[in-house]
């Protein structure tokens, strides 16, 4: 189904809700449906829940949302939102997967939020399409999906694919939405009702700048920073970082210092070791290549510093993810 196409019955929307999904995503995507039939006085909005597995969902903080239709059966939606939040075995579950391309060869409209859109790549139906991931999940998706064209976006929409970051962001994507079906002026009038009124476009960055991050001003640290996430498998030198934002070494260290409480190569290694980190968390990647994409040329010695900070070696880590 087109996105813009127009029918004369409500749209018929079903949220597969993956256990552990995050209740604020699913809020934020639910609720602007709820207000626009509400605020029109009809139903435009058919919405459903399914579990994934069983009768009813669990969200991450407990909340337990029982079942409105299930996977499989025979429910004609016009479209299906995955919500999803830390990666988990449901993601993997073959009937799932095998559910989400049989509605993709029906042509149902099928969209992603927060985690939801790695369950669409797993499933292949993401193959040439641009999408977007909670930028958490971004790395895995990118290593194990190099066909998906992966954007940085709070939202993005192509053809019948819909996919969200997740968050409050979920309500910018679902204004879109409204504004296809309804108008831009209707749109407002949710976007209103729900006291959020600074909607933003899908390309807005999923995270805030440098400066927000780390409360700090001073360009010649920003500036380094920048430089130290775009190089991370061949870290620079002092001397690098240093020429980059025309300062000395010396300056450069004592700006790291004043700013950020630790030299500027020690804030390297541990920006380098929480990529590491989350490589291991986030991906399957191997201990040897995520120590050399992190600028380490041995396993020994990133496995030393990897334990120096977290108490805990890049081994025990994935042990305990598997358990």
């Amino acid at each position: 189904m087109d996105i813009s196409a127009k029918i004369d019955r409500p749209f018929r929307v079903g949220f597969l809700l993956i256990n552990g999904f995050a209740l604020i995503a699913y809020a934020a995507a639910k609720e602007p449906l709820r207000s626009a039939n509400k605020i029109s006085g009809k139903e435009l909005y058919d919405i459903r829940n399914l579990p994934a597995i069983g009768a009813q969902s669990v969200s991450s903080d407990g909340a337990i949302f029982k079942a409105d239709a299930y996977p499989g059966e025979q429910v004609d939606f016009d479209l299906l939102i995955v919500i999803g939040g830390d990666v988990s075995r449901d993601y993997d579950n073959p009937r799932l997967l095998q559910w989400l391309r049989h509605l993709s060869r029906r042509n149902v409209m099928i969209g992603g939020v927060d985690g939801g859109p790695v369950m669409l790549a797993k499933a292949g139906i993401m193959s040439d399409r641009r999408m977007t991931v909670h930028w958490h999940y971004a790395d895995m998706v990118a290593q194990n999906s190099p066909d998906i064209l992966l954007e940085k976006a709070l939202y993005v929409f192509d053809r019948d694919r819909l996919t969200c970051a997740g968050g409050l962001a979920s309500v910018d994507m679902m204004y879109a939405l409204i504004s296809h079906h309804q108008g831009a002026s209707f749109a407002r009038e949710v976007s209103d009702w729900l006291l959020h009124t600074d909607i933003r476009p899908g390309e807005s960055p999923q995270r805030s700048g440098l400066v927000e991050r780390y409360g700090i001003n001073n360009s010649a640290v920003i500036t380094a920073i920048e430089a130290m996430q775009n190089n991370y498998a061949e870290p620079l030198t002092l001397q690098q970082l240093a020429k980059a934002v025309n300062l000395s070494e010396r300056q450069l260290n004592r700006q790291f210092q004043d700013k950020m409480n630790v030299s500027t190569m020690a804030f390297y290694k541990d920006l380098r070791l929480d990529k590491a980190n989350h490589f291991l968390r986030q991906t399957t990647m191997s201990i040897t290549d995520i120590a050399l994409a992190t600028g380490y040329a041995s396993s020994a010695h990133f496995s030393r510093a990897f334990r120096e900070k977290f108490n805990l070696s890049p081994s025990d880590v994935r042990r305990n993810i598997l358990k």
